[in-house]
């Protein structure tokens, strides 16, 4: 008794004054893992020059942490709701310390291979705990507004500032930095953790399902990598992408009609079927659905048909991270004013708006256009996304916060690798025809060209002269008008999200505020209080009630209320000595008659 109770009274104290200090934890715990999610991408020419490795390790270099990372989130989070929130946070800073500094000493590219998963595994414990923990931490509807605009924010300034932080650290440093800043932060934030951070659990009755939650591990694997996969070029008939897919499908399967069936089940399916989670879920898919993929094609605009460097190519991207970070903060607000309905529909159709916009981009520079395109963006977008995390973890119950905030960061993942393989596919069909038959270029090197347009580049640089300058001239043109058909596909995307998120509520349910709010116990002290006997209610004496005008019935007791005085010997004889009429005449009308005796 004396753990669940220490749990309750660190939970009652970071409800309290100190939760802002918690949310701050937090929100650095989150850019940790938003930054190794972005930052190797600027990193992997120097990781190739120093480690020489293949293409296929390389490749993995690069997914590794993606893939462990969506695998187990679900796995994490449910473990969290299981044994403490808080313990698997901290258990995932030690892990993400420690492979951190793998990482930045790794000599071999499979040694640097095995230390992004190992990252994965410390960002897969570390993402869900965070939004449980502060769906715990704040239990009013409106204070968690505002934190999770705060969270949703932080997620965007990780993202965005990777490749810029990035690209500092390489060009002074070496590649290896990227990964060695962590570590200093981590030494703070794991004693910081103990002392703020409380501890939060889920109901945990019943066993932990181990075999479901390798079933759910082993399907998101599957389908992430097989998404992966098509988007890389692979063919969607291929064995390498097929295979993946429905092995992931079908363990995703056998994984919810197990969990239908169990009396405990690591989470609770019919959180589906309420409208606004499953609606919630939903717009989180197609909101990554639209962006990931046109981020990573507006990188290659930037850098290959402008002709900006990595480090210019990150500040031009900072107008949208200022965007994302001002909707984050005005969230709450615009969410009790617009309600959840209104709020995510219209964030789709404003970024859809700055969508359309970039389609105005061409071969030569526009910043003016590209910085009100990107503020569109970052604004409708934080805005969709807040909505929609905000909505989706207040319907949720509290005891599955974990496994809800597994679930959305499973959509965000499965969101931006599926966005990755479609909007890459439409680029691909769009540009290849034209590159692999310009007059003048032999056939094997159109066919080499039409891969991408770095490759293109390469090609024409090996070809020279006129012919090399016709495939450069017509590469360019090709990869522009790619990516206006790639634009007009997502702006399609994300008005098709706007007429799903019409399923949302209409305002922001908020119960109403309390002169006091009664802090929620965790459940095992809910349980331990309901096991405790409750000491009988006794009625007040006749001279202590108050007097009621004539003809208005004495209010019933609650069953609570109407304990046998046979129970107790004392309450009997105390019983006797209020109904006693020699102690007070009014007794004898208004006491109630003794057990066993009847009104005659």
């Amino acid at each position: 008794m004396s753990g669940t109770t220490t749990a309750g009274s660190r939970l009652r104290a970071a409800t309290g004054a100190n939760r802002w200090v918690v949310l701050f934890v937090l929100c650095v715990s989150l850019l940790l893992v938003a930054l190794d999610a972005t930052v190797l991408h600027v990193a992997v020419p120097a990781v190739t020059a120093d480690l020489r490795p293949s293409g296929v390790e390389l490749l993995w270099i690069v997914d590794a942490y993606p893939l462990v990372c969506a695998s187990l989130l679900i796995l994490f989070g449910t473990l969290g709701d299981r044994i403490g929130r808080r313990r698997v946070l901290l258990i995932g800073y030690g892990l993400f310390g420690a492979a951190s500094a793998l990482a930045a000493f790794a000599g071999s590219p499979m040694v640097l291979i095995g230390a992004r998963a190992l990252l994965g595994v410390g960002g897969a414990m570390i993402m869900p705990a965070t939004l449980s923990i502060l769906r715990a931490v704040f239990p009013d509807r409106r204070e968690r507004a505002v934190a999770i605009g705060v969270w949703t924010a932080v997620a965007a300034v990780g993202a965005a500032v990777g490749p810029v932080l990035g690209g500092f650290l390489v060009e002074h440093f070496w590649w290896g930095s990227v990964f060695l800043i962590n570590i200093p932060l981590l030494a703070v934030l794991l004693p910081l953790g103990r002392v703020l951070l409380p501890e939060s659990k889920g109901c945990g009755d019943g066993p932990w399902d181990v075999l479901g939650a390798l079933m759910a591990a082993a399907g998101v694997l599957g389908v992430v990598f097989g998404v992966k996969r098509l988007g890389a070029g692979e063919g969607p008939l291929s064995l390498a992408t097929l295979g993946p897919l429905c092995v992931g499908a079908a363990l995703l399967i056998l994984f919810v009609r197990r969990q239908r069936r169990r009396e405990h089940p690591l989470i609770d399916m019919r959180m589906f079927a309420r409208p606004t989670f499953s609606t919630s879920v939903g717009c989180i898919v197609l909101a990554m659905l639209a962006l990931v993929g046109l981020e990573l094609i507006a990188v290659q605009y930037l850098q290959l048909v402008l002709g900006l460097s990595p480090l210019e190519t990150g500040l031009r991207l900072l107008p949208l991270t200022f965007a994302a970070m001002a909707a984050g903060i005005t969230g709450s607000a615009t969410l009790r004013r617009l309600g959840p309905r209104r709020m995510v529909s219209w964030g789709f159709v404003l970024t859809a708006v700055a969508v359309l916009l970039l389609v105005l981009m061409g071969q030569h520079d526009r910043p003016g256009l590209l910085a009100a395109g990107f503020v569109l963006l970052g604004f409708g977008l934080q805005t969709t996304l807040f909505g929609a995390y905000e909505s989706m973890l207040s319907e949720a119950p509290a005891d599955q916060a974990g496994g809800a905030a597994a679930i959305g960061e499973t959509s965000y993942q499965l969101g931006a690798g599926m966005g990755i393989a479609l909007l890459g596919s439409v680029m691909n069909a769009a540009y290849a025809p034209a590159v692999s038959s310009v007059k003048g270029v032999p056939a094997a090197a159109g066919s080499a060209a039409a891969d991408s347009l770095g490759e293109a580049y390469q090609v024409a640089a090996r070809l020279g002269g006129p012919a090399g300058e016709s495939l450069r001239t017509a590469a360019r043109h090709s990869f522009v008008h790619g990516l206006h058909i790639t634009l007009l596909v997502s702006a399609g995307l994300l008005l098709l999200g706007a007429l799903a998120a019409l399923r949302l509520p209409r305002t922001m349910e908020c119960p109403p505020r309390a002169a006091e709010e009664p802090t929620e116990a965790p459940p095992e002290v809910r349980r331990q209080q309901q096991r405790q006997p409750q000491a009988p209610q006794l009625r007040k004496p006749p001279e202590q009630r108050r007097a009621r005008p004539s003809g208005t019935p004495e209010p019933r007791a609650s069953s609570d209320s109407r304990a046998d005085p046979r129970a107790d010997p004392r309450t009997d004889s105390r019983a006797e000595q209020r109904t006693d009429p020699r102690a007070d005449p009014r007794a004898a009308t208004e006491a109630p008659l003794p057990a066993g005796r009847g009104r005659g």
